[in-house]
């Protein structure tokens, strides 16, 4: 089943931008999703159990190396075609 996330995440630090293009370099690196940002968030999309998977992964070790973040999250079941 595929699916469609879109994300924001919001260090709570001053230097906020370091984390956030970390993030996004990190899911880029992932061959079999596909990951689109614009100016406010980041979509994700493929197979529901691997994207699940990745983004599982990534915001662990996303507050493992920089601490307190809020991530805001909508699940689409299906390929929103962006």
């Amino acid at each position: 089943m595929k699916t469609t996330v879109e994300l924001s995440k919001y260090p709570l630090n001053a230097d906020y931008e370091p984390p956030i293009l970390d993030f996004i370099g990190r899911l880029n690196g992932h061959q079999n999703i596909t990951v689109k940002t614009n100016a406010t968030s980041t979509h994700v999309v493929g197979d529901y159990d691997e994207v699940m998977n990745i983004l599982q992964k990534e915001i662990k070790f996303s507050f493992e190396k920089y601490g307190k973040a809020i991530f805001v999250m909508k699940v689409l079941n299906g390929d929103l075609g962006i």
